[in-house]
């Protein structure tokens, strides 16, 4: 059986892999992407020497910096501080509709909905306010809802070790809303059950009960 250092060693390898897969091999500087965001205001058909935008390109950078601001955080490191001191406490812990906010790698549009979270701790358990922020390490990243749904739950499987995890996400794209088909008000649902959350069928129906049993649905951008 793997130690605990090394399935941790090896899910901080898997983030930061993914990371580096995700990022450019060769950041381009802060200057370069004000220029690209001139580039983009041309080609929309507009001036940027105009008045009103002067300060787009430099303000589109820093909406840049918050948006994506995920990708500069290890999320095995945010989770490294648990507690042991649980007096033998072996039940649930759901934390439901965490909103978040992230943009869709195929368009760059918004995706905003909510995240559940749930999980059977095995003798440690974890700050509330850092599965708020496992949610938004992986939101602020350019990202399609099936695989922010995996990250989150693999993330916090593989950390805490649990006897199991669950991950529901309801969001709504903005591609779909404001191009594209143009239909607004579609929720897409994604869901993500380990050890016995998936095993145990009272398990999994006591967390969908508790979140309000959203129904998964078949969707895409």
């Amino acid at each position: 059986m793997k130690s605990l250092h090394t399935v941790k060693s090896s899910a901080g390898q898997k983030a930061r892999d993914n990371g580096k897969s995700e990022a450019a091999a060769e950041k381009p500087s802060r200057t370069d992407a004000e220029k690209a965001v001139r580039t983009l205001l041309q080609w929309a058909g507009d001036d940027p020497d105009r008045e009103g935008l002067l300060g787009t390109p430099d303000r589109v950078v820093r909406a840049f910096d918050e948006w994506f601001a995920g990708y500069s955080v290890d999320p095995v490191d945010l989770l490294k501080r648990t507690f042991e001191e649980i007096e033998g406490y072996d039940e649930m812990i759901v934390l439901r509709d965490v909103r978040f906010e992230s943009h869709c790698e195929h368009h760059i549009a918004p995706i905003i909905g909510k995240v559940h979270i749930a999980y059977l701790p095995d003798r440690r358990v974890i700050g509330i306010s850092k599965l708020a922020r496992l949610v938004e390490v992986y939101a602020k990243r350019l990202q399609i809802q099936e695989k922010m749904t995996a990250q989150i739950a693999n993330t916090l499987n593989d950390v805490l070790l649990p006897k199991g995890v669950a991950v529901v996400i309801e969001g709504q794209h903005q591609c779909m809303t404001t191009r594209g088909i143009h239909k607004p008000g579609v929720t897409m649902v994604t869901s993500r059950m380990l050890g016995a959350f998936r095993e145990d069928q009272a398990t999994r129906r006591e967390f969908l009960s508790i979140i309000g049993n959203p129904t998964s649905t078949p969707a895409g951008d």
